[in-house]
């Protein structure tokens, strides 16, 4: 098993990391990860937005940045067989289940187009290379039979846009697997949260309405919501993002890993963990614009597999997240 602590560093030469999606949340904190490890690498984030975090500050991590159109062969060409990476973290994608409803067409064109060229590049390079193809749990549905701990054989039912598309990336990352002899992992990754995720998601969404809340001098604390009652399996970005290193070192070529916490919260009790942390009582107000047309009523996943191929443990609580993205949303509003 891999251990981690201030006394651990990477022997060897330094392995080359291509993340995409680069200015999204996930990366900041798998480089800290490496950082706050002593784990010697380097970095090479792209993304079509401006990073907007400091990533020339690490000491054992080597990390520049290049904007770029990953729809743009040519933009994907260069960046590949430039800085010919030993992994790829692929994080790029309109994550968000929400405007997939408001934009389908381009948020299923965008999200299976960046990665058919992210993979036909480098398998046309002939570079040899670890890919962690980061999927999602939406591409479970809702489970038919009533299945609460889903596992990476349950059958797929998406159920949305965004959904529709990851699933296809993970049917092309088992095409160039099984035809191309590429390595290829994939992950269905739960809900993350965590410090730095942007407010279009709940979760901070939530937060910063409920610090808002806090300081006003209003009597009656109202939150507006969407539908409170579905029920997610969180973990926090932290534990996913040392999951992804771990799966980088240790996972099975071809092979699906669900990345969860294995344990389902609705979000009405997001909100009053959250409220209880404030010390605030607070009453919900729905807004129908907030319902998406479709959405999964439970989703909570099974995560034997990944501990059993790479020793990864969640090692932080639903209230430990909670607090953490409530001190951030503190100083950050």
């Amino acid at each position: 098993m891999l251990t981690f602590g201030s006394d651990y560093i990477e022997m060897g030469s330094f392995d080359k990391y291509l993340i995409t999606g680069f200015s999204g949340f996930v990366s900041k904190h798998f480089i800290d990860f490496l950082e706050s490890n002593k784990i010697t690498a380097e970095v090479l984030g792209v993304d079509i937005q401006d990073a907007d975090f400091d990533y020339k500050s690490y000491s054992f991590v080597k990390c520049n940045f290049q904007k770029a159109d990953l729809l743009s062969k040519s933009d994907v060409e260069k960046i590949v067989n430039q800085f010919k990476p030993n992994y790829v973290l692929h994080l790029a994608s309109y994550s968000s289940v929400a405007l997939s409803w408001k934009k389908p067409v381009e948020s299923f064109a965008n999200n299976t187009n960046i990665f058919l060229n992210l993979i036909e590049t480098i398998r046309l390079s002939q570079i040899n290379c670890r890919i962690l193809s980061i999927g999602s749990s939406e591409e479970y549905g809702n489970a038919a039979d009533g299945s609460l701990h889903l596992s990476e054989e349950h059958l797929l039912n998406p159920i949305s846009p965004y959904a529709v598309a990851r699933v296809s990336q993970e049917m092309l990352s088992k095409v160039y697997t099984d035809s191309y002899n590429m390595d290829i992992i994939m992950t269905r990754s739960f809900n993350h949260i965590g410090t730095h995720q942007k407010d279009i998601f709940v979760i901070p969404s939530f937060a910063k309405k409920m610090i808002a809340l806090k300081e006003s001098s209003e009597p009656i604390k109202e939150l507006t919501t969407g539908d409170t009652s579905i029920i997610r399996d969180f973990v926090d970005v932290r534990a996913v993002v040392e999951a992804y290193y771990l799966l980088f070192k240790k996972g099975k070529k071809g092979e699906i890993y669900n990345i969860c916490n294995g344990k389902g919260t609705s979000l009405n009790e997001v909100i009053q963990k959250m409220a209880s942390i404030l010390q605030i009582e607070v009453t919900q107000k729905i807004d129908s614009n907030l319902v998406r047309p479709n959405d999964n009523k439970v989703i909570i996943g099974a995560n034997e597999k990944i501990k059993k191929d790479t020793g990864w443990e969640n090692k932080y609580s639903l209230e430990d997240s909670l607090k953490d993205i409530l001190d951030y949303y503190k100083t950050s509003i």
